[in-house]
């Protein structure tokens, strides 16, 4: 008896000695930590990966105080590829392809993410029905572009976008809750340059504090007015990385919304190289021999 209460009470301080250095740690991270560390967990779900997406978009409208569709929401399937680059694998190459509705089978966008500052990310879209490659901007606010859709949705590629924080002013407003989650709200302003080429003055984010996944982000303009806005949902470990597996962004201008869903997501994949380039994009044959080697390597 003496002995299991002596164990039970030698573990809890074990436990105790080892908590709450580990707590404290936590709460003493900077907002550009915070980031540092949301956006290590970003990268790793499309290093060495091969994920399959389900993809709906929608005119929203609210119903008893819930966001639902007003329409029959446009619904692809898509299948992406990606593998890290550079120092610590912080640049990103990735490929996504449609593979249905069966109209849009093949299109495909080519995206290369670079961690520098100095270097502007590169998109390519492929168009199957045209048969050509076109190069999507980055985005300005200085004329009507707008960054690129990723096939039609409201998810842009500056959305998708990681590293680049020296060009934000990253400021940790406060810990506050989201969904039941514990989290950092955390604010991002771009510096004159990098404004240059956003629609967005200010982002914020609500971090979860344990998972390091977004719950939810805030999307604001010049004239501070909330223009977008995402939302993580179904958290889970996926490959052992934390992963929102259904995010929704909802574009308050338009009252659009789109959802993108993880259906599988496979990392330690082996990619070669020469898949991430615009070959993939043109060439249906190569692209489908490689795809079916990489799907072979998680079958």
């Amino acid at each position: 008896m003496h002995g299991n209460i002596f164990s039970k009470g030698l573990i809890s301080l074990v436990a105790a000695l080892f908590l709450i250095p580990l707590q404290g740690i936590a709460q003493d991270l900077s907002g550009r930590e915070i980031m540092e560390k949301l956006e290590d967990n970003r990268r790793a779900t499309s290093n060495s990966a091969l994920s399959r997406m389900q993809l709906s978009t929608c005119k929203f409208g609210v119903r008893e105080g819930k966001i639902s569709c007003a329409e029959r929401p446009r619904v692809k399937s898509l299948e992406s590829v990606g593998k890290g680059y550079g120092v610590d694998l912080k640049d990103t190459r990735s490929v996504a392809i449609l593979l249905d509705p069966p109209a849009e089978r093949g299109i495909g966008m080519l995206s290369f993410v670079y961690d520098e500052g100095a270097r502007d990310n590169e998109t390519w879209l492929y168009l199957s029905a045209l048969g050509r490659v076109k190069r999507i901007a980055s985005g300005s606010s200085d004329d009507e572009t707008e960054p690129g859709s990723m096939f039609g949705s409201e998810f842009t590629t500056e959305d998708q976008d990681t590293g680049k924080l020296d060009e934000y002013e990253i400021n940790l407003l406060e810990e506050t809750t989201e969904a039941g989650r514990e989290v950092w709200k955390i604010e991002t302003i771009p510096n004159e340059e990098r404004a240059r080429q956003s629609r967005y003055s200010r982002t914020v984010l609500y971090v979860d504090k344990e998972r390091f996944v977004e719950l939810r982000i805030e999307m604001y303009d010049q004239y501070g007015k909330e223009i977008k806005r995402m939302l993580g949902a179904r958290v889970e470990l996926m490959n052992g990385i934390w992963v929102a597996r259904s995010t929704t962004i909802m574009n308050l201008v338009t009252n659009r919304l789109s959802n993108m869903a993880f259906l599988e997501m496979h990392t330690g994949i082996d990619v070669p190289d020469e898949f991430l380039t615009q070959r993939t994009l043109t060439d249906a044959a190569f692209r489908e021999t490689e795809l079916e080697k990489l799907r072979a390597q998680i079958d």
